[in-house]
């Protein structure tokens, strides 16, 4: 019988065949066993797990946010809300650790995939001592689905070479319709099928947005699943980009919420901590955390920065809402199917805090301040109604990240205080919860998630998977909590770390330093580890972190402290990092990329859609772009090559005949050098060489076009971009898609009208002088 089969072995190992006992089958005496795989637990739910992306816990309705979310508040008030749930306070760890069970560290994600090193706790790559939630439930049985941000693959892993082994296909979906990277525009989105890169069929002039597609799939995929295997329970894991950057939604969405933050983020506080109270989410004697130094409150704003402040928030209200409606439609197919009630639905409202790193001021494109580039409000101001739109990549003001968190301190990135790790989640199962509208007040953590998955679908944890015996699951089942609202807490210790900041809970105790600003990614860290000042709260009395006691129990922090490096060390914290953007180039973080040390890369004419790790890294260096070309009779049009996108890049291409080079330093400037003359028909060489001034990282140099080795025109480049042109954007050869590198060309018709050949890019060594981070990489290649 199916339920006599043993769990722990994935895949279990396969039966032997009767032996046969006839010449043919007319003197076959009885019939052969069929092949039986593995079926999932008799009764076993259905599972969904949401995620949305730095919404914060004091962002949604359901629990005392301002942003509507109607699904989340009907989920809720038919289920669970649990107001001390925690994350790992950034995208990929939490990512990684609610797939695995395991602390983000000890599966080798410290940081975001674009942060990696070499160092054991911050590579990137998933072990395979690690396997997933999905494979778990995918070898016991159950169909599997995953839609949206992944963002949980090694950057040097995602090419058409692969390997795909730690995609969402080879971690145990059977279907992937989503994103690989940090974050996605939501109007001009790159995706994947599985491994095969797709894009919209529609623009966003037709009505196209990704979180509408996103469900659309889901959808699909779901109704597809019911109709053809409905004796298999399926598993649906639904990441929205919404509310990560950049805030991308139709200005209708925004206007719901026109006037509603004329008051502030001061005011929108104490309004956000009244509502909890009355909801029951945090305790009556709960008080607002201090409110940073380093942000200004809203009555020091001038006009300019408050409407701009209200437009910033507007639209993350407008996004986060058209999410949670998108979802709706999906709560809707579920019910239309009749599945609702026997499916597990896990919606957690937030992979970290909400994000701090639109700086004080906010932004209209994010990667500027990402590089330390402060936008002047009185130039933003001058395109407030393009906030939201296509033609913006924005994030908001600091201030309403901290408002997005309330009560709680402090921000996304920062694992040391509650703003940044703490999310609420709801948990609907009417077929496994009694209670309706109940508030869970247990301390749990993201590492929770799979083994209360498998709990409540009668899997035990795997102790070998695809041949390798499997590392403890540091996550403890919250199933005890569904039915008892005052069972003690199961989850007594939990430690917190990102770049930096770092926390140890205990018994109703947390110990926390706080080493690093989150808006401040380039150009400052926050000194030496060691001088790092630690607080200390007791939770019981003070559950919002509003009042340090440090001072008061000397030796219960002390012991909190040597409680942190203990749990550090077994989870492979150390060493700790504290670079934020310098690690999102290769070069300076010490990973691995795909070119390696190639100083030349050749590629053909079908070439779409490389990742920046897949490509020469071009940056801080002279570099060569080298296309081979058939020029047809009228001299061609379009794109020859291009990095990035409209927010920053390159493109080498033809206007009217003429061959062009433009280096877009971060919308702000078009630098563009164009040939005098038309090229003829034929093949010819169209050349750019940039050559980079040196002396550091970001510097400025000239570029020069030619045509068949002849010079026809140069340009000078005062800055260029040191750290990425873009994570959403990538790289192609005779096509730039996504957004456009330059205003000369339009999106989605921009293929050139010729054939390349082929297309070199040639790079000359980065100097010492270029390399600033050169000895903190040789440190981190060393380990």
């Amino acid at each position: 019988m199916n339920s006599d089969r043993d769990r722990r072995v994935l895949p279990e190992p396969q039966a032997p065949h009767d032996r046969v006992t006839a010449l043919g089958i007319d003197e076959q005496t009885r019939a052969h066993d069929p092949v039986r795989p593995l079926a999932a637990p008799t009764g076993a739910p259905n599972v969904v797990l949401v995620v949305l992306d730095d919404l914060g816990f004091g962002s949604s309705s359901a629990f005392g946010g301002p942003c509507r979310m109607p699904t989340a508040e009907r989920l809720a008030d038919a289920g669970l809300r649990y107001t001390r749930f925690h994350v790992t306070a950034l995208c990929s760890p939490t990512r990684q650790a609610l797939m695995t069970g395991r602390n983000h560290h000890a599966v080798g994600m410290g940081a975001t995939t674009e942060m990696a090193t070499s160092a054991p706790g911050y590579t990137g790559f998933r072990p395979r001592s690690a396997a997933t939630l999905a494979r778990s439930l995918q070898g016991n049985g159950y169909s599997t689905a995953a839609f949206g941000k992944w963002h949980q693959t090694p950057p040097a892993e995602i090419s058409p070479v692969g390997p795909f082994d730690r995609w969402p296909t080879g971690e145990g979906f059977d279907h992937f319709y989503g994103f690989m990277a940090c974050e996605m525009n939501h109007w001009y989105p790159l995706l994947y099928q599985g491994t095969t890169p797709v894009e919209p069929t529609r623009t966003p002039e037709q009505g196209y947005h990704l979180s509408e597609d996103l469900v659309d799939h889901a959808v699909d995929w779901v109704q597809a699943q019911r109709t053809l295997t409905p004796d298999r329970p399926f598993f649906t894991y639904l990441a929205f980009g919404a509310s990560h950057a950049p805030l991308h939604v139709a200005p209708e969405w925004a206007e719901r919420y026109r006037g509603e933050f004329d008051g502030g983020w001061d005011r929108l506080r104490e309004q956000t901590l009244a509502r909890q109270k009355a909801l029951g989410v945090v305790p009556e004697h709960a008080d607002l955390s201090p409110w940073p130094g380093e942000v200004p409150h809203w009555d020091t704003l001038d006009d300019d920065r408050r409407a701009l402040g209200v437009r910033f928030m507007e639209t993350f209200a407008g996004f986060t809402e058209h999410a949670d409606a998108q979802l709706g439609r999906f709560v809707a197919a579920l019910e239309e199917l009749g599945e609702l009630e026997n499916t597990l639905f896990l919606y957690l409202l937030g992979d970290n805090g909400a994000s701090g790193e639109g700086g004080i001021e906010g932004t209209h494109v994010e990667h500027r301040l990402g590089h330390g580039l402060v936008d002047d409000p009185a130039e933003m101001i001058g395109h407030l109604g393009e906030i939201g739109g296509p033609e913006s990549y924005p994030i908001a003001p600091v201030g309403w990240a901290l408002a997005m968190n309330t009560p709680y301190q402090w921000t996304k990135q920062v694992a040391s205080h509650l703003g940044g790790t703490r999310d609420g989640l709801v948990v609907h199962w009417p077929r496994g919860i009694v209670e309706s509208g109940g508030l869970r007040h247990q301390f749990h953590h993201v590492i929770d998630v799979l083994p209360t998955v498998l709990d409540c679908a009668g899997i035990p944890l795997p102790t070998s998977v695809d041949g390798t015996p499997q590392q403890p699951v540091d996550g403890v089942s919250m199933r005890y909590t569904f039915n008892a609202a005052t069972a003690a807490d199961r989850r007594r210790t939990q430690y917190f770390e990102m770049c930096g900041n770092r926390g140890i809970y205990h018994e109703g105790w947390t110990a926390v330093t706080r080493h690093g600003i989150p808006w401040d990614m380039v150009s400052a860290h926050g000194g030496g580890f060691r001088d790092d000042v630690w607080e200390l709260y007791d939770l019981e009395r003070d559950p919002s972190q509003a009042h340090d006691v440090a001072a008061e129990h000397p030796e219960r922090l002390a012991q909190l402290r040597d409680l942190f490096l203990v749990e550090a060390a077994r989870n492979q914290v150390f060493p700790l990092d504290d670079r934020v953007t310098e690690r999102e180039n290769p070069q300076l973080a010490g990973r691995l990329d795909l070119v390696g040390d190639r100083r030349s890369v050749t590629y053909r004419g079908s070439t779409r859609r490389l990742i920046e790790e897949s490509t020469p890294n071009v940056k801080n260096r002279s570099h060569a772009v080298v296309a081979d070309v058939e020029v047809p009779g009228d001299g061609g049009r379009g794109v020859l090559a291009a990095q990035g996108g409209r927010f920053g890049g390159w493109a080498l291409y033809v206007l009217e005949g003429r061959a062009c080079y433009v280096y877009n330093y971060f919308g702000l400037r078009r630098h563009v050098v164009r040939a005098t003359g038309p090229l003829t028909s034929g093949r010819h060489e169209v050349r750019v060489d940039f050559t980079y001034d040196g002396g550091g990282v970001g510097r400025g140099g000239t570029a020069t076009l030619r045509v068949d080795g002849t010079p026809v025109g140069s340009v000078r480049v005062d800055e260029t971009i040191p750290y990425y042109f873009s994570f959403d954007e990538t790289f192609g050869v005779g096509v730039d898609l996504g957004t456009p590198v330059s205003e000369d060309y339009a999106p989605g018709d921009n293929a050139y009208t010729g054939r390349v050949h082929t297309l070199r890019i040639d790079l000359e060594p980065a100097t010492e002088d270029d390399d600033p981070c050169g000895f903190e990489r040789r440190v981190m290649v060393a380990h």
